[in-house]
């Protein structure tokens, strides 16, 4: 590209009143979000000023649309909406232009051309052939497959593209399934959620665009920069639960002053997400913060788990205890920066103790 000529990003964010700066913010974020040091942010505002529009196909069956609704509120931060316009989203049932045979044509234009992005939201049912999810005549199942076969990667967003979510509780009539269930040979990152949140799609989206690939992942596929962390050890109500300051009752003194809700059943000791720093409408408030306990919507088989009992505490240590992701101090020795981040776990892990202790003696007392 000529050097005096704009790329397509940079016109949109001209055309939308956004400055460079508020550009270079955004990419600071994007760097934040994916656990990147802050030198990482200029190579990611190459990549998405100089990277082609990738073509995108967004494929929803088994679901209550709510990871869709998501997308349409993507607006934290403001250039978050403008990044995923440089995608081109070639396929959505519910957002795109064309309708009927038109819109399928779109869908098989893009699969000829093949190396596009594939979204799934919703499960797949799999019983008698999967005619239980039937879209322009092609089940699911079928429509998967064929898309999957010339997809340069897969995210998967939301519980039931995940592991089968709603649609495969028990006793599961239609067999449904998650996607990598019944797709292989295909890159997939799995971004769970009941719905899952818009930002972590633009931030997995940016990291592909930026190094080519998907970002690290655990042993269930999630990104490690969304559910590397405990839900526990970043919750606002964390200190009370170290006192051993819980919700007996809804509505009770404690649940009005923000207590813990561990004994409400809450599931942040044993949940990975970043709920409570990213956070949702505009970063304004999440389920823990709004005074309901977590449900670990992003684990497999979550709507099979009694929402309102505890779940036991096996371990009262965080699961890492390294500093987080970002340059060190001048001067300061990795390995001096894993001994400070262990010291920080002991001492978060000594606090976990003396809540333990607590609740074994009002057990006691019960």
């Amino acid at each position: 590209m000529d050097k005096h000529q704009k790329s397509p990003l940079k016109t949109a964010l001209t055309e939308h009143g956004v400055s460079r700066r508020d550009f270079l913010k955004f990419c600071a974020i994007m760097a934040g979000t994916l656990a990147l040091p802050a030198g990482f942010t200029p190579k990611i505002a190459r990549a998405l000023e100089s990277a082609k529009r990738p073509a995108v196909v967004w494929l929803e069956f088994q679901d209550c649309a709510g990871c869709t609704e998501s997308l349409l509120r993507a607006n934290r931060p403001t250039v978050a909406e403008l990044v995923l316009d440089t995608l081109s989203l070639n396929y959505h049932e519910t957002i795109m232009a064309p309708s009927g045979k038109r819109a399928e044509k779109s869908l098989a234009d893009t699969v000829a051309e093949g190396g596009y992005l594939t979204v799934v939201e919703g499960s797949i049912p799999t019983v008698d052939d999967g005619i239980y999810c039937c879209i322009g005549g092609r089940t699911a199942l079928d429509i998967m497959k064929e898309v999957a076969a010339h997809s340069a990667a897969i995210i998967t967003v939301g519980a039931c593209a995940f592991y089968g979510g709603w649609p495969a509780t028990t006793p599961n009539p239609t067999g449904a399934k998650g996607v990598k269930d019944v797709v292989s040979g295909v890159p997939i990152v799995n971004l769970p959620g009941c719905p899952f949140n818009v930002d972590n799609l633009t931030a997995t989206v940016v990291h592909f665009l930026t190094f080519g690939s998907l970002p690290a992942v655990d042993d269930l596929g999630r990104p490690l920069f969304a559910y590397g962390r405990r839900i526990h050890d970043n919750c606002e109500r964390r200190g009370h639960f170290d006192a051993g300051e819980f919700v007996q009752a809804w509505g009770d003194e404690g649940h009005r002053k923000g207590w813990c809700l561990y004994k409400m059943g809450c599931k942040g000791p044993v949940a990975f997400h970043n709920c409570p720093t990213l956070r949702w409408n505009e970063g304004l408030s999440w389920p823990v913060g709004a005074g309901h306990g977590c449900i670990a919507c992003a684990a497999p088989n979550f709507w099979e788990s009694p929402a309102y009992e505890p779940v036991p505490i096996h371990q009262l240590t965080p699961p890492s205890t390294y500093p987080d992701a970002e340059a060190a101090a001048e001067g300061l020795s990795p390995a001096a920066a894993g001994l400070i981040g262990a010291a920080a776990g002991l001492v978060v892990g000594a606090a976990g103790a003396v809540a333990a202790q607590r609740l074994g003696k009002e057990k006691e007392e019960e």
